[in-house]
């Protein structure tokens, strides 16, 4: 292949009870990246386009082309690739932009090699550009952007991912509000050391949900949706998050959370109140003073994929 345009979605990470370990990729949003090879070995930035009209311009500071990087290196090719970012998801908005972009860039890159990787097989190289954004890098939003759907992160050595079933007939629902929190900061106001209570009901809660998921039973999805463990600590952050929790539940919603570290906030709600409940997340925003974006999107959302790949002129 010549060139190739690859998307990525944006994700979730932690959904709910799942710190660090569950992600879910969110289909309303992508970035696209478009790949072209060129003679000359490295990676290098092309145009940006959508959200943003810049990017940083080397590996060392762009995810995208970091995970490219990675790709080339991998792969021991002898050519080099011109990627161009055209940004749909947020940035520093709780949403895995940093993750989108380095996922896009891995799976377009990918599609250039004689002998491409599998989607799966792309992970590491992905988690590579990410920790441009962060390191440690975040696994919950590369892999639920990468694979799709709600996917567990079951094992850091050797890596082992899984994604989960999902039930039929919810809604994600994601409001962004005109507010900012730092994903390291937010980090670094966690505790070293929980009380044992705490773990168990934790515990508790990421069982109910997980088994929820993979029975379609929407009481033990609510039983489960609930962060016990890190968003009373980070909680302060947003003054408006219980009224908007309250609000969601109290329209519907089985369950509702930071998205990562926030700022957004995401719902699960059935289909039927997925309306109700975007439309209350939104009215308990605003009467706080804040104005929110509105994102909804299938529960079940697709990940990664080629858009379009085109071959060498003969």
């Amino acid at each position: 292949m010549h060139q190739a345009t690859a998307s990525a979605p944006a994700s979730i990470g932690n959904v709910g009870p799942g710190f660090d370990i569950l992600g879910q990729a969110f289909d309303a949003a992508r970035d696209r990246v478009i790949a072209v090879r060129e003679e000359a070995v490295g990676v290098r930035l092309g145009t940006v386009s959508g959200l943003c009209s810049t990017l940083p311009e080397t590996p060392q500071k762009n995810t995208a082309l970091a995970a490219a990087a990675a790709v080339l290196a991998a792969a021991g090719a002898r050519f080099g690739v011109r990627l161009s970012i055209d940004k749909g998801v947020p940035m520093a908005a709780g949403m895995g932009g940093s993750a989108a972009s380095a996922v896009a860039g891995a799976v377009a890159t990918n599609a250039l090699l004689d002998r491409p990787f599998e989607l799966e097989e792309l992970f590491p190289f992905a988690l590579e550009g990410e920790r441009v954004a962060s390191d440690p890098p975040h696994w919950d939003n590369v892999m639920a952007s990468l694979l799709g759907g709600l996917v567990l992160g079951a094992r850091e050595t050797p890596v082992k991912l899984a994604r989960l079933p999902l039930p039929r007939g919810v809604s994600t629902i994601l409001l962004h509000p005109s507010a900012k929190i730092e994903t390291a900061a937010a980090r670094g106001l966690l505790a070293d050391a929980v009380p044992m209570r705490n773990v168990v009901e934790h515990s508790r809660r990421l069982a109910a949900f997980i088994a929820g998921c993979t029975t379609s039973d929407f009481s033990l999805i609510a039983a489960g949706l609930e962060d016990v463990l890190i968003e009373p600590q980070r909680a302060h952050l947003l003054p408006a998050l219980p009224v908007v929790k309250a609000a969601a539940l109290g329209a519907g919603a089985l369950g509702c959370s930071f998205s990562g570290s926030g700022p957004s906030v995401f719902a699960w709600a059935p289909d039927g109140e997925a309306r109700a409940v975007e439309a209350a997340m939104a009215q308990a925003f605003k009467d706080a003073g804040l104005t929110a974006r509105a994102y909804r999107a299938p529960t079940d959302s697709a990940g990664a994929r080629i858009e379009q790949a085109a071959a060498m002129a003969a």
